[in-house]
């Protein structure tokens, strides 16, 4: 099968690139190979390569940024979905659209199901948000798949923050208010393949097991990282005076890829020690 990757270069891309090539032709773009907020720019690329299938991960992350400047966000993680979905019609491709946790307010205790009220208290949740909902309007062959807290080789991540802070004995003052599930990229992109070959298209959760605040996956971290010493504080949302608003609880029930018996991701944990391993 013809595959595009949108976002190649990136976290996830690292690992979802190579794993979708065992078995297919993939061609990975990122933003020098083909803006997504340009149509025409899409449409001239995917008419050339004449896509099967496109995974699009390429996305603005920076959630602070996107609360700073949202007009960036909704260009980028709104109306690049949009051209992007809008090709895939033209060409009768199914596309994977990766989102994001953050689509949830977080005010509810129990993990948010697919099935659950979406309402997003950021800007960047929000343009996530709309990315969805333009493939649901233009799409029947979707697959959604909203996941959080990701980690792994390649590009920045909240692991390699505090591996890097804790090698320098700097204390650490991490935020105990919120909760989620951290997901390794490679755990994640096995997941995916799996996920693509079926034709249960929809909206999907996929996070790694357990769940955790960023104060207890800090602690995680330092303990698997073998750091003795580092002293781990926990501290508030508002203490940390970060310009976007995070929800309390992002923990996502996986109950779809569940009931589709694809099987549960390992726990994070577990993904946390096998990065280790890859780091060293």
């Amino acid at each position: 099968m013809r595959i595009i990757v949108t976002g190649a270069g990136g976290m996830l891309g690292y690992a979802l690139a190579p794993a979708l090539a065992q078995a297919h032709q993939v061609t990975g773009l990122d933003i020098a190979d083909c803006d997504i907020r340009d149509w025409d720019a899409v449409r001239n690329t995917f008419r050339a390569l004449r896509p099967e299938l496109v995974a699009h991960l390429a996305a603005y992350t920076d959630v602070d940024g996107c609360e700073l400047d949202w007009r960036k966000a909704e260009e980028c993680n709104a109306e690049g979905a949009r051209n992007l979905a809008q090709a895939c019609r033209e060409l009768d491709a199914t596309m994977l659209y990766m989102s994001t946790d953050y689509v949830f307010d977080g005010n509810q205790e129990q993990p948010y199901s697919e099935e659950a009220p979406a309402n997003p208290i950021n800007a960047y949740g929000r343009s996530k948000l709309q990315g969805e909902r333009h493939l649901q309007t233009l799409l029947e062959r979707y697959f959604i798949v909203r996941t959080s807290w990701l980690f792994g080789p390649k590009g920045r991540n909240f692991v390699a923050t505090i591996l890097e802070a804790a090698r320098q004995g700097n204390e650490l003052r991490v935020v105990n208010d919120q909760r989620g599930s951290p997901t390794y990229t490679r755990h994640l992109a096995s997941k995916l393949c799996q996920l693509l070959a079926t034709k249960q298209f929809g909206v999907y959760h996929i996070t790694g097991s357990g769940s955790c605040s960023w104060f207890e996956f800090a602690q995680a971290i330092v303990e698997l990282g073998g750091f003795r010493g580092v002293h781990v504080v926990p501290i508030s949302s508002e203490q940390c005076g970060r310009p976007a608003r995070r929800p309390a609880n992002s923990v996502l029930e996986n109950r779809r890829i569940s009931a589709e018996g694809l099987g549960l991701l390992p726990h994070w944990r577990e993904g946390v020690r096998i990065y280790l391993e890859e780091r060293d």
